[in-house]
Formats: C-alpha cells, sequence, structure tokens
C-alpha cells in the first residue's frame, strides 16, 4: 500500500502543477493584455486632446495676430505697412519655433507680406494652417480690411506626445515585468521539487545507478515521494552490478556464436531494420558493416542496382505467422553468386514477435554441380548410346547376314566393331577411375622410372590412329633426364589422355609436338603436348580441368565425359605432388601439360592397393 501511495501522490502533484501553469500562463496573458489595452488607449486619448489643444492654440495665435496687425498698420500708409509687417513677422518667427510662416493679405485677398520668402525652409514644416480675420470697429460696426494665416508646424505637441508614450511605455514595461517576477518566483518556488525530481529520473535513464535526492526543506508529501525515489534507485543499483556482468557474457556468447556460424546471418526487427549481421553474410552480400547496420534490408541491392531481398520480404510479410510454422525460402543471385536465403521469425518466451532472421548459405558450387552433373549424364547416356547402338546394329547384320559377305567386309564390320568397344571401355575406365582416384584413401604403388618411356609407349599406342588424320608426332626429350618415382598405369592413362585430346582437335596433316624437359628451377621434369588445333578462350582455360567441365563452341564439338583432364589433374596433382597446366590462344593451337617432382616429399600410405587392383589401361 504504500508504495501505491508514492505512485498517487507524484502523479497528482503533477496534475495540480499542470493546472496551476496553465492558470499562470492565462494570468499573464490576461494581464499583459489588459495593460496593453489600457496603454494604447490613454495614447490615444493624450494625442486626441493634444490635438485639439494644439488646434486651438494655433485659432487663437492667428487672432492675436490679426489684432497686433490690425494696431501695426493703423494710420501707417500703405507702403510703409509691408516693412511694419514684416519686423513684427520676423521677430515673432524667430521668437517661436513652433511657427512655421506668417501670412498678411488685404480685404481683396492679396498677399502684403509672408514669411515664406524670408523663411522657405521652415515653411515647409507647416502641419496645421489656420487663418483669421483682420477688422477695425467703428462703435457698432466692424469693417474687414484683410486676413492672416498662421501655419505651425507641431513641434512643441510632438515633444509632449513622445514624453507621453514614453512615459505609459516604461510604466507598462515596469509593471510587465514586476508581474512577471512574481509569476517566476511563485513558479520556481512551487516546481523546485519536482526539478530536483526530474534530474534524478535523468540521471537514472542514463545509466547512474545508485542517485539520492536531498529532502532537506521539502514539503511531507515531497519528502515522502524522494524517500520512495532513493530506495528505488539503490535497489537498481544493486540490482544492476548483479546483472550487468552476467547480461554482458550473455550478449558476447550470442555474438560469438553468431559470428562463427558458417552460413551468413542477418538479424531484423518487426521493422525490417539490420540490428545483427556476422561476417560471412557480409562477406557472401559484399557490404560493409556499417553500410547495411541500421538499414532497411529492403534498400539492399547487388553491384548493378538490382533489389535483392524486396520482394521476398513484401511475400514473408504477406505470410501469416500461425499458418505454416517452416521458414520461407528463396534463391538470390548477387554478383554470378548462387545464395540460397531462408527467412524465419523470432518470438519472445510470452510468444511476441520481435523480428526475424536470415539464413544465407552459397550454393553456388553446388548449382554448378547440379548443372555439370546433369551435363555429365547427359554426354555419358549419349556417349554410350552411340557405341552400343553402332555394336548392335552391326553385329545384328553379321548375325543375319554374315554369310552374305566376303572376307575383306566381315573383316571391315568387325574392325568397326572392336574401335567402339574400344571407345567404350575407355569411357567406363574414365567414370571407374574418377570414383577410384577421387577417394581420399587411395595410395598408388610408385616406383623410380623413366619417363621417356612412357611417352615413346603412348606414341606408339596411337600412331595408328594419328595416321588415320595424316598427323605428325615427334618427339623432343632433353638428354639425361632423371628417373622419377612415379605410378606408371596412371601417369600412362594421364598422358593418354592428353595426347588424345591433342588428337581429336588437331586438324588433318598437322603436327603434334611432345617436349620432355627440366622445369627452369630443376626440381621438376616437365612433360607437354602441342597442337595445332583452334585453340581454347581464357575463360575455358580456368576450369577446363574441373571435373564434367567440357567446352562447348562452335570448333570444339568432339563429344565426352569432361572427366578426361580432371583425371589428369587428380593424377598429378593429388597422387604424384605435381603440377598441371594450359597454354592456349584461340585459333592457334593448345599446349597441355604437367610437371613431376624429382625428389618427392615422402608419403604416409593409408592404403595400399596392388598394382594388379588398379584400374585397368585404357587403349588408345
Amino acid at each position: 500500500m504504500a508504495g501505491e501511495e508514492f505512485k498517487e501522490k507524484p502523479k497528482k502533484k503533477k496534475n495540480v502543477m499542470a493546472a496551476q501553469t496553465r492558470l499562470i500562463i492565462a494570468g499573464l496573458f490576461v494581464s499583459t493584455l489588459f495593460i496593453f489595452l489600457a496603454a494604447c488607449f490613454a495614447t490615444y486619448s493624450i494625442s486626441q486632446n493634444m490635438d485639439k489643444a494644439y488646434k486651438n492654440f494655433a485659432q487663437v495665435l492667428s487672432k492675436t495676430l490679426a489684432i497686433e496687425g490690425v494696431e501695426v498698420t493703423k494710420e501707417l500708409p500703405e507702403l510703409a505697412k509691408y516693412d511694419a509687417l514684416r519686423t513684427n513677422s520676423v521677430s515673432i518667427l524667430k521668437s517661436n519655433d513652433d511657427i512655421a510662416f506668417i501670412i498678411f493679405k488685404d480685404a481683396n485677398s492679396k498677399i502684403i507680406y509672408t514669411s515664406k520668402d524670408d523663411y522657405p525652409e521652415q515653411a515647409d514644416k507647416a502641419r496645421i494652417t489656420v487663418s483669421s480675420p483682420m477688422t477695425i470697429r467703428n462703435g457698432a460696426a466692424a469693417s474687414n480690411i484683410g486676413s492672416v494665416t498662421v501655419g505651425l508646424s507641431g513641434t512643441i505637441m510632438d515633444k509632449v506626445s513622445a514624453t507621453s508614450k514614453g512615459s505609459l511605455a516604461i510604466v507598462f514595461v515596469l509593471a510587465w515585468l514586476v508581474i512577471v517576477g512574481i509569476i517566476y518566483m511563485n513558479s520556481s518556488i512551487i516546481t523546485r521539487e519536482l526539478r530536483k525530481l526530474h534530474q534524478g529520473v535523468k540521471k537514472i535513464s542514463s545509466g547512474e545507478f545508485g542517485y539520492t535526492l536531498d529532502d532537506k526543506d521539502a514539503d511531507k508529501e515531497v519528502k515522502e515521494l524522494y524517500a520512495a525515489f532513493n530506495d528505488m534507485s539503490e535497489r537498481l543499483s544493486r540490482y544492476n552490478e548483479q546483472t550487468i556482468e552476467s547480461l554482458t557474457f550473455e550478449r558476447n556468447k550470442l555474438e560469438s556464436v553468431l559470428m562463427s556460424i558458417v552460413n551468413g546471418v542477418v538479424v531484423c526487427d518487426n521493422h525490417d531494420k539490420v540490428i545483427m549481421v556476422n561476417n560471412y553474410a557480409k562477406r557472401l552480400l559484399e557490404v560493409e558493416e556499417d553500410d547495411i547496420l541500421n538499414s532497411q534490408i529492403q534498400d539492399f541491392c547487388d553491384s548493378t542496382g538490382e533489389f535483392c531481398f524486396a520482394d521476398k520480404i513484401a511475400k514473408y510479410k504477406d505470410t501469416p505467422l500461425d499458418e505454416d510454422g517452416s521458414p520461407i525460402n528463396f534463391t538470390i543471385e548477387i554478383d554470378q553468386r548462387i545464395l540460397k536465403c531462408l527467412i524465419s521469425p523470432m518470438f519472445t518466451k510470452s510468444n511476441s514477435y520481435v523480428g526475424y532472421i536470415i539464413i544465407i548459405i552459397d550454393v553456388t558450387k553446388e548449382h554448378e554441380m547440379d548443372q555439370l552433373r546433369s551435363n555429365f549424364i547427359s554426354n555419358v547416356s549419349h556417349e554410350l548410346r552411340t557405341p552400343v547402338t553402332v555394336l548392335r546394329s552391326y553385329i545384328d547384320t553379321l548375325y543375319n547376314f554374315g554369310n552374305d559377305f566376303d572376307f575383306n567386309t566381315q573383316r571391315e564390320f568387325i574392325g568397326v566393331m572392336n574401335q567402339e568397344i574400344i571407345r567404350l571401355n575407355r569411357m567406363v575406365n574414365d567414370i571407374l577411375d574418377f570414383s577410384r582416384y577421387e577417394a581420399q584413401n587411395l595410395h598408388l604403388e610408385k616406383t623410380k622410372q623413366d619417363i621417356v618411356e612412357i611417352i615413346e609407349d603412348a606414341v606408339n599406342q596411337v600412331q595408328v590412329l594419328a595416321k588415320e588424320h595424316d598427323l605428325t608426332i615427334s618427339i623432343m626429350k632433353e638428354p639425361d633426364l632423371p628417373e622419377i618415382p612415379l605410378n606408371v598405369d596412371s601417369i600412362s592413362r594421364a598422358f593418354m589422355n592428353i595426347l588424345s585430346n591433342a588428337i581429336k582437335y588437331s586438324p588433318d596433316g598437322k603436327r603434334i609436338k611432345i617436349r620432355a624437359e627440366r622445369s627452369r628451377d630443376g626440381e621438376y621434369v616437365e612433360v607437354s603436348v602441342e597442337d595445332q588445333g583452334p585453340g581454347i578462350s581464357e575463360k575455358d582455360q580456368k576450369r577446363v580441368f574441373d571435373r564434367f567441365y567440357r567446352v562447348e563452341n562452335a570448333t570444339h564439338s568432339v563429344k565426352g565425359t569432361g572427366l578426361g583432364l580432371h583425371l589428369v589433374k587428380v593424377t598429378i596433382e593429388k597422387h604424384h605432388q605435381g603440377q598441371v597446366f594450359v597454354n592456349s590462344k584461340e585459333g592457334e593451337g593448345s599446349t597441355f601439360g604437367f610437371r613431376l617432382p624429382i625428389n618427392p616429399k615422402t608419403e604416409e600410405p593409408e592404403e595400399y592397393i596392388p598394382k594388379h587392383q588398379l584400374p585397368a589401361e585404357s587403349e588408345a
């Protein structure tokens, strides 16, 4: 109950202070408006009265000058009247700055004298003009002998008006300041305790737990409020000391787990703002942390300006959360990289939705391998179908009509069947070698051999095929090449694959050059086969040794499994610690080869396979 009382009292005090503040502001506004209106009214009244009094003063002045003019010109000849009036007017103008000009006229309104001729600048200042007749009385009768016109500049009136307005302004400002001062002092006294409480709340909100309020000179109710605040601050301080370390540890543990996940992870809140991203996701999305954090995930685009997540997030938001528990998965492409993404919602323990997680998996290689496998299956099916179809047709013909053919025709049929069987055997061996050579525990038996002998044996096997295409094969060998440790069968097959490719792609009548020599550093024996075929582009050269990969264009139309050069790479690099290479230029031929170390590092055999269990050597 005490806690409830403490909660209610601040609320009441806050409401009272809000009402008091509104009342004070309203009173100040009304007082200011009243004083301002009173000052305006007083100023207006004074101005009106001064104008009226000033006009009366002008009228009296003109009448006085009329009387003086009559007295001055009485019994004077006409010629002397001008000098008398001029002398009198000049003396009056000099004695009073408020008179702008004086004009005397006769009974016919003809000007006798005007001060504008003597004081033109002063005459321009006239603001009020008053005229009075000049009359002479003879008993009860009066005759008009002329008139006098007086112009006043209003200087005295302006000074009096300015003084009056200034005094009123001072009175207004002083009265307003007194009222404001009273209101400010009253407000300061009333809100002092709340300002202290507000300061304490700001300290707590900024993390300064344990901050206390001094209740000295405070009212009783405010002291109770301060006591409740100090108790809360102390409790928060103890709680903070006990939990901040564990919270920091849990957060660091969460971030460490997130950062070490091998897949990309992007965490977004329920407003689609990215609040966390791990290192692998930044690498996959090719973005810096500062560029993606606190940004909308829908605004992310690749180097081509394509929005990668916008439509996927829209689809995710259109799917009810309780409709299906499985995450939404989709695939995006960023700069030729295929990324599989899964969106999964995040909920708290109370089942409140707080955002979602995007898991990003790089499936570029898997996608490429799927395509390569599909192409491989298609190629193998086609390649196997061709020799089987040929064998079936030839065997069927010989079986049914063999007696009708002479010996030479039968020999020709058998020769074609033999070539197709050799072709079929080579493809089967490539497929079997691929599965065996890719095994992690395969260890080939090696003995020191002369690489030239292997080259010459392979050339002898393909001479018949080379003659069919009118190809010349030359061998250039460096003298005194050292014997190197190798597995004869696997190296023979690797070299045969390179040589067979050179024969396949060489135009009829060309030359194939084979070189066997030491490398420049003297650590390897280098074997290369140079043909004069169509050549290979730089793009295809980077992948020509990949499994299932085939160069398909107008010039490379020879079919195959796409495993031959990959088996060469596995044999040389994985099982003989060597290197494969290719140098080619489109239209100028290609050079394929490999380097075998003269003194390879000693290997620990994991599984010994006897020579008679190795894949059989394929025929050319």
